[in-house]
């Protein structure tokens, strides 16, 4: 597989795996139209802080969870002036070059310090993806070949869904020069191969197509009764009598039936007395299939009339009168060829396609409107989506209970397509936003605050979806630079990263009655964690008396054991010393 190598490229491909775990720190929970300092218990979540670092902090509750991410990463056009700016000003990421790439990093083109910017941030955004969720990336013309080169190499290029053409202005602008540029792109690539989008609402002009001139079950249309695959499928080659005229009908060339013969005859049974026959027609068989007369098979047979071609015409002719025909009908009064009916209660929803029309999912001014409206008439974001957007890539990947993920979350636009998402159809799917710069507060969190509660003039007020969030910022390392535990760190989160790191799942806290130490049990093995801020934990025979837990093997973690290596072996107990065995993710 090509593979896109950039300077800077091999100091950046590992740096997710060196990135400091820090620990989240939830500053205030919004709900009900109140500000409160404690915990409300929301699983949506706004991030302020640096989203590679934010992303890392993420992995132990959420790595493998998140059914759908959207990102709408800084277009690199050489004009843009925030956070992520095509020269990389701002001072976080000049800081981080020059730590990461080195000073090489400070001759580094554009291009070079976007994909270093990437890199790391796509290979987290992978970790967290579920095994049946996807990730949508807005870009344009200036780094989407770099952008896709990098995703395969990522995600994997079995892993390519689609290049989506999003359609983001209604009108060319008449001072363009060269191509107006009408679409942007929307990359697409799952976690596993084979990946399908769920299926879309169907419209209104694709059910026109469906009738019921018979007064059948339900509506439905007329499909060809034809299929591919004819020498492949020579068993699906045969005739069919037809009851008003006699003739025998065969599929056209290099074709074969929909339907295999036995069904084929139980359909035709509901116009009139059906049977199979040898009609010795391997000739004509052969014509339809395309091959000599000795490769086709000789056991297929025909399906002809029972009775006489004047009485199976009176029955077809009762039943075509009476209504409800069989699945085979025929055209042109009866008089026809074979038609197959596609019922409208069987074809299922709509399949999406790689273009996006903007009345579909809105275009670039119908965002700014939208922003002008929820902040009365302040322009607040240079470059915002449309909420019908992303909600059509809600549409496209989610399900009621989802988790979603925007971490380059800008204005919010994301929390505002699930909350409204959620109004909608009574789901209950979850956001997570992760925006560096300050506005994260006074713009990506108030955008969301006024969704919730509702927006806009008197005369055009939009009604509050209802929700909540909790706002969160990134603290402190929980490890320090050498391995030690932060001594501010709070005792739970600890506990939370010792299990991911042993289990690579979420923590619960345990129902079982144990001592305060025991984490939980996982694979037949009890883990526990021995830890005192203020004293030094010993593994010894006292502490053995206060596990409870019968399992097959012990983790136990603490500050020194005395234990013999002859009892450790004896009860099958691992001994991991703080922080020394820590495992650094």
């Amino acid at each position: 597989m090509p593979t896109l190598n950039w300077i800077g490229k091999d100091k950046v491909i590992n740096h997710h795996n060196e990135v400091p775990y820090r620990m989240l720190e939830r500053k205030y929970s919004y709900g009900n139209g109140k500000m409160t300092r404690e915990d409300n218990g929301s699983q949506n979540m706004i991030i302020h802080g640096d989203n590679l670092e934010a992303l890392k902090a993420l992995l132990p509750k959420y790595e493998g969870k998140i059914k759908c991410i959207y990102i709408d990463p800084p277009y690199n056009t050489g004009n843009e002036g925030w956070v992520y700016n095509d020269n990389v000003n701002d001072p976080k990421i000049k800081k981080w070059l020059g730590e990461v790439v080195g000073k090489e990093g400070e001759d580094l083109s554009r291009h070079d310090k976007w994909l270093c910017m990437m890199y790391p941030r796509l290979r987290l955004l992978q970790k967290l993806l579920s095994d049946d969720g996807a990730i949508f990336i807005s870009i344009d013309d200036n780094e989407i070949y770099n952008l896709k080169l990098i995703c395969d190499e990522v995600f994997g290029l079995n892993c390519f869904v689609s290049n989506v053409s999003w359609q983001r202005t209604y009108a060319a602008r008449n001072d363009s020069k060269g191509i107006s540029n009408a679409v942007e792109h929307i990359l697409v690539y799952s976690k596993c191969p084979n990946w399908n989008p769920n299926r879309l609402p169907r419209t209104k002009e694709m059910n026109a197509k469906y009738a019921n001139p018979d007064n059948d079950v339900s509506d439905w249309r007329t499909d060809n009764a034809f299929a591919p695959g004819a020498i492949t499928h020579q068993g699906m080659v045969y005739a069919i009598q037809h009851p008003f005229t006699g003739e025998l009908i065969y599929p056209g060339n290099a074709r074969c039936w929909t339907f295999g013969q036995e069904q084929a005859l139980e359909i035709m049974n509901g116009w009139c007395r059906y049977k199979l026959a040898d009609l010795h027609d391997e000739a004509k068989r052969a014509e339809v299939c395309g091959i000599s007369v000795k490769d086709i098979r000789k056991d297929v047979k025909g399906i002809v009339l029972v009775d006489t071609l004047e009485n199976s015409r009176t029955k077809a002719q009762a039943v075509y009168e009476r209504g409800k025909w069989p699945k085979y009908y025929f055209t042109k009064g009866g008089m026809g060829g074979i038609a197959k009916k596609t019922y409208l209660n069987q074809v299922g929803g709509r399949t999406v396609t790689n273009f996006w029309s903007y009345e579909e999912t809105g275009h670039t001014d119908e965002a700014k409107k939208e922003m002008i409206s929820i902040f009365a008439g302040k322009t607040t974001f240079d470059t915002p989506k449309p909420s019908r957007l992303i909600e059509f890539v809600l549409k496209c990947v989610t399900n009621q209970d989802s988790i979603i993920l925007d971490s380059f979350a800008g204005s919010g636009t994301t929390a505002h397509a699930v909350l409204n998402m959620n109004k909608a159809d009574g789901g209950n799917r979850k956001f997570i936003l992760i925006e560096m710069m300050d506005y994260a507060e006074s713009i990506t969190a108030e955008r969301v605050r006024r969704v919730i509660d509702g927006y806009g003039e008197e005369s055009k007020k939009v009604e509050g979806t209802g929700g909540d969030f909790s706002f969160y910022e990134l603290g402190e390392r929980l490890l320090l630079e050498y391995g030690d535990l932060n001594p501010n760190a709070d005792v739970e989160k600890i506990r939370d990263y010792i299990w991911y790191m042993e289990t690579k799942t979420g923590y619960a806290n345990s129902a079982l009655e144990d001592n305060v130490y025991y984490l939980s049990t996982y694979n037949d093995v009890a883990y526990y964690f021995y830890y005192e801020k203020e004293i030094v934990t010993i593994l010894d025979r006292d502490f053995l008396t206060t596990v409870k837990t019968k399992a097959d093997g012990y983790v136990i973690y603490a500050d020194m054991c005395t234990l013999s290596d002859e009892l450790l072996r004896k009860y099958n107990i691992t001994f991991k010393k703080i922080p020394r065995d820590i495992a650094k993710l």
